[in-house]
């Protein structure tokens, strides 16, 4: 080691979410190890060093220092990560709201053209030069909002040209924007327009070109499915699983998120390392998940703006030793936000979270439920450099003082991005 690039000092409160080689679940949920004026030292991108302010600058005794900062006796915590996004779309679903207000329900909404299909519309319309400006702009205030990696799926094309456009976006916002994004293919999103009636010739369209030709060209990592009374059924969606998990993808799936029809079920029998949205899952599903060990990823910013009277059941997973996850949902319909601070009160007011399970939720199983937590998710020796500097002392000011912007400053793999709360 020759220098430090970067040394982090002067922390008030450092919440490191070190040791987790596994999802915390159960009481580990709430374990979030916390060091009092604490320090950082980053060398090529990497962590170096991190503990006590004595501790680290006795390890990196004798070694130039090229840049400091001094956090103020800020909080720092490890960057955080959005494991369920649609962030590639077209268009916008404002006028849906007036819908919502006079109650008509989310399916009912879809069933009659609106909904993801209004969205699909807007997309396959859309140049990928428009999709990735306007990708770019969420991606832009994710990361003002303390996000330094995001999941997304497509989902929006139910085309193979247009799901690779959406994909293919995905892949150039990662190497050209400072946020890490991990793909997923979803062409099972919804049934399109010219399916309808056939949704079997549609299952049979992904199953045989989609799926291959997505692998073919390295578009994806994981795959997912709208696993939903009238949308795709439980065994529409072992299939195309079953399809994905033979040529390589990693699993997720959208399960029991209106009705529970046994999508939670279907994730721990087919081992998806996440199970997402999750309202109207039942105790058998939770022992599903727990038994496979599938991520929980909740998001009570939908189920909050699609006005509904219940919300994922997160206090009895994490009390059933389920690891939980959480995630803005950001899409253009039922989940318009990208901001994981608002999540983190919706989280506490409505899921029963504390602020610890919250900050767990958000670093390191998030970084579980997206297959990257030996690089990120926690400040650790030998881990990625993503930290979050924020306007406050403690953990639990970040959702009690809510509807504002709590980031001061955000490193990226040891570079600043974000300083006095904007983009460099």
């Amino acid at each position: 080691m020759k220098q430090i690039d970067l040394l982090i000092h002067n922390i008030g409160c450092l919440v490191t979410m070190q040791g987790s080689s596994k999802p915390r679940a159960g009481t580990e949920q709430s374990e979030v190890p916390t060091i009092h004026h604490g320090a950082i030292a980053i060398q090529d991108e990497k962590i170096v060093a991190v503990g006590s302010e004595e501790d680290v600058r006795k390890s990196i005794q004798g070694l130039p220092i090229v840049k400091e900062l001094d956090a103020r006796g800020r909080l720092v915590t490890p960057g955080l990560i959005d494991p369920h996004t649609h962030l590639v779309h077209g268009g916008s679903r404002e006028h849906e709201l007036d819908l919502k207000l006079k109650g008509v329900p989310y399916l009912e909404i879809l069933a009659q053209g609106g909904g993801i299909l209004n969205t699909v519309q807007a997309t396959r319309k859309a140049t990928e030069e428009e999709l990735y400006s306007q990708a770019k702009r969420s991606l832009d205030l994710m990361l003002l909002f303390g996000a330094t990696t995001v999941e997304t799926k497509s989902g929006y094309g139910l085309t193979l040209q247009d799901e690779c456009k959406q994909l293919r976006v995905a892949k150039q916002l990662h190497e050209s924007h400072p946020v890490d994004i991990v793909s997923t293919f979803m062409g099972a999103h919804a049934v399109p327009v010219e399916y309808k009636g056939r949704s079997e010739e549609y299952v049979n369209l992904v199953l045989e070109e989609m799926l291959p030709e997505v692998k073919r060209l390295g578009l994806a990592e994981f795959c997912d499915i709208f696993c939903e009374h009238g949308v795709f059924s439980v065994e529409e969606s072992r299939k195309i699983l079953l399809k994905a998990k033979e040529l390589g993808f990693k699993l997720k799936i959208h399960a029991d998120e209106i009705e529970s029809i046994g999508g939670a079920e279907l994730a721990g029998e087919l081992g998806c390392i996440s199970a997402e949205h999750l309202l109207a899952t039942d105790q058998k599903g939770i022992e599903a998940l727990k038994k496979a060990g599938t991520i929980a990823v909740c998001l009570p910013a939908t189920s909050f703006n699609l006005r509904l009277q219940k919300h994922a059941p997160a206090r009895d997973m994490i009390e059933s030793g389920v690891p939980v996850a959480l995630s803005t949902d950001y899409n253009p319909g039922s989940s318009p936000t990208e901001s994981l601070q608002l999540v983190m009160t919706l989280a506490c007011l409505n899921l029963r979270m504390t602020p610890e399970e919250v900050l767990t939720a958000m670093t390191i199983n998030a970084a579980h439920a997206v297959g990257k937590a030996d690089t990120i998710g926690s400040l650790e020796v030998g881990k990625q450099a993503d930290i979050v500097l924020y306007n406050a002392t403690n953990l639990a000011y970040l959702p009690y003082h809510f509807g504002i912007n709590h980031v001061h400053s955000v490193v990226k793999k040891g570079n600043m991005v974000v300083s006095d709360g904007k983009l460099i």
